[in-house]
């Protein structure tokens, strides 16, 4: 099923495989309202929580754009930054940067990782990919990992608190993929391939699951229909 110039998938069966991955930066931005935006709010919140010497992680860092911007605007810090992902293809186009003396980048499945203590945590639509059955146990460690006063900054696809709400996001949502250029089959087969490997929760469920991992001062740093932004101190 054509999902996308040159991406194909297949039913239930979305991968961020190596085709996915030449092409993920265009895609991402056709399919993702506002993705550089989330971009600067994440760069404008590191001033505020990366220091000198500061250890800062990435989760599901993809190519590794969001990690090059974040080190490039806090270089003079001599920040430690490591990127993690699941997806071969796209540590191994990551670490193609050439910023190897402060950057790290990691193939791993992120419910086994073991973080080191650190400043500031991002997490950017990827959650969202982790089974239900691993994700407070993640919640739990990204609290546990982070200093006292450290941030989490997490970006997600949401689900309306209703079925009104919910018709009204997914539409206005095709509605934006279908002004990006992509087109009816595109949009029907990406959902399609989806289908068991994308989870998305209400904006509710995501504030529990903070919650629950010790997280008492959240709040909301941005939103475009189903596309939620969060900052969590601890």
């Amino acid at each position: 099923m054509k999902v996308d110039k040159n991406i194909k998938s297949t039913r239930s069966n979305w991968k961020f495989d190596k085709q996915v991955t030449k092409k993920f930066d265009s895609h991402v931005e056709k399919s993702v309202p506002f993705y550089n935006i989330s971009h600067e709010i994440v760069l404008g919140l590191s001033d505020y929580f990366l220091k000198n010497g500061s250890l800062y992680y990435d989760i599901g860092c993809s190519t590794g754009t969001l990690i090059e911007k974040i080190y490039k605007k806090n270089k003079e810090k001599k920040i430690k930054l490591i990127g993690l992902d699941s997806s071969k293809a796209m540590i191994k186009m990551a670490s193609k940067k050439k910023i190897k003396n402060y950057i790290t980048f990691k193939n791993t499945n992120i419910q086994n990782y073991k973080f080191l203590k650190c400043d500031m945590i991002t997490s950017l639509y990827t959650i969202q990919f982790l089974q239900p059955k691993y994700r407070q146990k993640l919640f739990d460690k990204i609290y546990k990992s982070l200093n006292w006063g450290g941030a989490f900054i997490l970006f997600e696809k949401i689900r309306g608190d209703d079925a009104r709400f919910q018709d009204l996001l997914t539409f206005l949502y095709y509605d934006f993929k279908s002004k990006n250029g992509l087109k009816s089959n595109e949009i029907l087969n990406k959902e399609i391939s989806l289908r068991s490997v994308l989870e998305p929760y209400t904006i509710q469920a995501n504030i529990d699951f903070m919650k629950r991992a010790g997280f008492k001062d959240i709040m909301p740093i941005s939103q475009y229909l189903c596309f939620k932004g969060f900052l969590a101190i601890k």
